[in-house]
């Protein structure tokens, strides 16, 4: 038995072809404001994932990064006057009381982004001296036309990249760049910004760079399953994968997963936009066990829209359960008999993690009267 996903790169769904050690890395927040269902969706697929890996007997061994330092948080920082390493311990607070109460696996490690900057230096000057980068206006860029396979995670033309690139910080129009689509490894502070020494100048790291160096550093050079939500196909991962394996030769991931966006009233939720549904609020309004059945209730690899009846549903949900939840079915001489409930869950968690699937068939276990409280266990649900 294997847990059998949509990867992104290949296009089709196909098995995690892991070891007993299983090593995954998670694209975490940049900690300059509250977490929000979107991201609550993204890290909650992982937290699945997780759990049916190991209930297949696999140890899990994810990395969740925290990007403490990019133009969001320094511009954040800005504007409230405050120290950008302040804003980020503060949020982190917040985010990590916020998974806490959802019942999110403790990630194995969650690095910084400001710990590896040896880390980072050592890989650009490895991207350098290979000659997959080079050096313009005090900067370091790197070169996409030295790597091939460039559009390879996301599957976009370049027309569609360029868009992506300028709608996500990633300057196409840039007079220092040899392609519209190179991008910053390395780059000079602003006066008011964090600055470490380097052989290319003072300076900071791009967004990038930070990932790839934390991800090989974390994990090794290929980790099994690498991901987040589906916005960061491009430019992020298609960015990590061409400096990762342009420095180590070594295949970066073997299995990208990409989870759909969460919308609000038909647009994304968008720390930019403001339109943001937080996990804090909610936490406020109804029980966490509620919150996490209500993002279940939606396939992972979909975009969705948030509403008001998807709390009340859930509610229903967890009354039914826990009204069947204390009877299991027993043979002839009183020995319980396999739990037809957890059973069900795990083949469909198998089948590309489909949560609403597996919410389906406890709530027909429930309707039975049969208990569904394994079950519900291996998604995370206690009754």
């Amino acid at each position: 038995m294997t847990v059998r996903l949509f990867d992104t790169a290949r296009q089709r769904i196909e098995p995690i072809d892991a070891g007993p050690v299983v090593t995954l890395y998670s694209c975490g927040i940049t900690p300059y404001d509250a977490a929000h269902l979107g991201h609550a969706q993204v890290y909650l697929t992982f937290d699945i994932l997780q759990r049916r890996l190991r209930d297949l007997g696999h140890e899990t061994r994810c990395v969740r990064n925290v990007t403490d330092v990019d133009d969001d948080i320094l511009r954040k920082a800005r504007e409230l006057g405050v120290h950008y390493l302040d804003l980020a311990a503060e949020e982190m607070a917040r985010f990590d009381r916020d998974m806490g109460a959802l019942g999110l696996i403790p990630c194995w490690s969650e690095p910084r982004a400001t710990s590896a900057i040896p880390e980072i230096l050592t890989l650009i000057g490895a991207a350098l001296d290979r000659g997959h980068a080079y050096q313009a206006n005090g900067a370091v860029y790197f070169d996409v036309s030295t790597f091939p396979e460039f559009g390879g995670v996301s599957h976009l033309d370049e027309s569609a990249m360029l868009v992506q690139a300028g709608l996500q910080g990633g300057n196409p129009d840039d007079p220092a760049k040899r392609n519209p689509l190179d991008f910053v490894l390395w780059q000079p502070s602003l006066a008011d910004e964090p600055s470490w020494e380097s052989r290319w100048g003072p300076g900071r790291p791009g967004w990038h760079i930070e990932c790839s160096a934390l991800a090989l550093r974390e994990l090794g050079e290929t980790i099994d399953v690498h991901g987040g939500g589906r916005d960061l196909s491009f430019p992020h991962h298609e960015c990590e994968t061409a400096q990762s394996e342009s420095v180590t030769g070594k295949p970066f991931v073997r299995h990208w997963l990409h989870v759909g966006l969460v919308a609000l009233d038909g647009t994304k939720m968008s720390k930019s936009l403001g339109n943001l549904v937080f996990v804090g609020d909610l936490l406020q309004e109804t029980e966490p066990a509620a919150i996490r059945l209500g993002l279940l209730g939606h396939h992972y690899r979909l975009d969705w829209e948030w509403t008001s009846a998807d709390i009340p549903r859930a509610e229903q949900r967890l009354a039914l359960w826990r009204s069947a939840s204390g009877e299991v079915d027993s043979d002839a001489d009183g020995s319980p008999l396999a739990d037809v409930g957890l059973e069900l869950v795990r083949e469909r968690l198998d089948d590309d993690l489909d949560t609403p699937g597996a919410l389906a068939a406890l709530d027909d276990e429930a309707r039975a009267g049969r208990s569904v409280r394994a079950g519900a266990a291996l998604l995370g649900v206690t009754l």
